[in-house]
């Protein structure tokens, strides 16, 4: 990785009047992908504007040095929205969004904000910021409040007025962060096509769900010329993959992988060792990284916290690769606030925060998962 070329293509990006205009310092974006043959990438949850000190020491200080080259943050409704600021939450503001984007890429990292879309509207019964905004985009405003066996809510995929405003906070973070790509979330859906909405009942569940992702796919790459990223859960059939109902689709929204652009890179968690799987039914080790490069889809495989697990989904990725693989996601569930809890254990420092021990596990992960990496031919990393 040459950084003076990141250096010039920044100071270029920040020069020429006329490249702000373009999607996401497109100087800087070409020259990243230009040296750049392997994401070694890591999942942060978004810090709060006090914490950002504790991010930007993490980056500079640990994850640049270790290699990792990609960093996505997932913001949701962290942020000081000024489009709709009914939305906004405890987070970043614009300013603060820049300049974890500049300290990225002064350490030759591409920072890509995160969104959840579709899913995610709550976690529990309880709506949501953009839910309890507007109600009226609850796909299943019947399931009381107070219900203790939902899980996440979503929005109505066909109601009318939902885009406008989602596609306004999703513009607002591609400008702040001046990136060059978008991931959707798009995980973890169980309720589209509820039976009491009377938009979406009786409607094919993968037509539905490939309408949400096609509208976004038109809004980010056609309209705003950013990559689109979205997990890839809901586009695997669990009981053709043997894998359960969090890591692929019961419900038939797997019917929308032929209905979706290719060029959407699907982000395919798997936290599981093999074995696992295999009690699971699997006859070959995370076949999903296979089964998305052969559908044409180029395929970020995502870990977490189990080193062995890790090192088995890299080995797996390896065989019959394309150059439609892309490298390996760590994703950081428990990174305590800022990244503080993952930045003590790979300092190996001590952290009594409640995220503690997962941080640890974490950090081994991504040590393990960096040496089997690097134990590859240097022309493939």
């Amino acid at each position: 990785m040459h950084k003076t070329l990141f250096a010039a293509a920044c100071l270029l990006a920040a020069a020429a009047p006329g490249l702000a205009a373009q999607p996401a310092g497109k100087a800087w974006s070409e020259t990243w992908k230009a040296e750049n043959r392997q994401w070694k990438a890591y999942h942060l949850m978004s810090p709060v504007g006090e914490k950002l000190p504790v991010t930007k020491t993490l980056i500079a200080d640990v994850l640049a040095p270790m290699g990792i080259n990609v960093l996505i943050v997932e913001v949701g409704y962290g942020f000081e929205f000024t489009s709709h600021p009914e939305l906004q939450g405890r987070g970043l503001n614009k300013d603060q969004a820049r300049e974890l984007t500049r300290v990225c890429r002064e350490h030759g990292i591409r920072l890509i904000p995160l969104m959840n879309c579709l899913g995610h509207q709550s976690w529990g019964p309880r709506p949501g910021p953009l839910l309890r905004a507007y109600p009226q985009f609850d796909e299943t405003p019947s399931i009381p409040l107070d219900d203790k066996d939902i899980y996440c809510r979503e929005w109505c995929p066909s109601h009318p007025d939902v885009n406008k405003v989602v596609f306004d906070l999703l513009d607002e973070l591609i400008e702040a962060f001046d990136a060059d790509a978008m991931h959707v979330g798009m995980d973890e859906v169980f309720l589209i096509g509820d039976k009491d909405c009377p938009r979406c009942k009786g409607k094919d569940v993968g037509e539905l769900f490939a309408k949400v992702v096609n509208e976004l796919h038109g809004h980010l790459v056609g309209k705003r010329g950013v990559e689109m990223l979205i997990w890839s859960d809901r586009l695997l059939d669990s009981s053709a993959t043997g894998y359960g109902k969090w890591e692929a689709s019961a419900t038939g929204s797997h019917r929308a992988i032929d209905r979706v652009p290719k060029d959407i890179i699907l982000c395919d968690w798997h936290y599981e060792p093999p074995e696992t799987y295999r009690r699971m039914g699997q006859q070959e080790p995370f076949p999903s990284i296979r089964f998305f490069q052969e559908k044409g889809f180029r395929v970020l495989p995502a870990t977490w916290r189990t080193p062995e697990a890790c090192v088995a989904m890299i080995r797996a990725s390896r065989q019959g690769a394309t150059d439609k693989m892309l490298g390996i996601l760590f994703t950081g569930w428990s990174n305590g606030p800022g990244g503080a809890s993952l930045l003590a254990a790979l300092r190996g420092e001590e952290d009594t925060g409640k995220s503690a021990e997962t941080a640890k596990r974490i950090a081994a992960t991504m040590r393990a998962g960096l040496e089997e990496i690097s134990r590859q031919p240097s022309a493939a990393r």
